[in-house]
């Protein structure tokens, strides 16, 4: 039998437990929550997690995809932190809770390029 050790004290997490898991910016100001995560499905790579953020009582909420590399967990705050002001958010690629986008290569560049990241796929 193999040996367990709790989730927080692991490398690994669970898919269940990252979504819903809280973002903030450096300054501790909560910018939202993961709502759900891209995967890459030839590869197994996490490629973003989006961020849900605004509305009133769970409506409303817009999404944020986030390239992943964006995001470091911190333990101390329980959740992740990601370089970035609210204010960022307002131009920032994204979508109502209500639709997706297609998560293409010409999307992909977008996401990154507004993040001055460069698309590595």
């Amino acid at each position: 039998m193999a040996d367990l050790l709790p989730e927080n004290q692991s490398d690994l997490i669970a898919s269940d437990r990252v979504e819903g898991t809280l973002v903030f910016n450096p300054a501790g100001e909560k910018l939202g929550r993961i709502s759900n995560f891209m995967v890459d499905k030839r590869s197994g790579q996490v490629r973003y997690a989006v961020l849900s953020f605004g509305g009133f009582l769970g409506l409303g909420h817009d999404h944020y995809p986030l390239p992943w590399s964006m995001l470091h967990y911190d333990v101390a705050m329980g959740g992740y932190v990601v370089e970035l002001d609210r204010g960022a958010l307002d131009d920032a690629p994204g979508h109502a809770s209500d639709q997706r986008p297609r998560f293409d290569e010409d999307y992909g560049r977008a996401v990154h390029g507004y993040y001055g990241l460069i698309y590595p796929w």
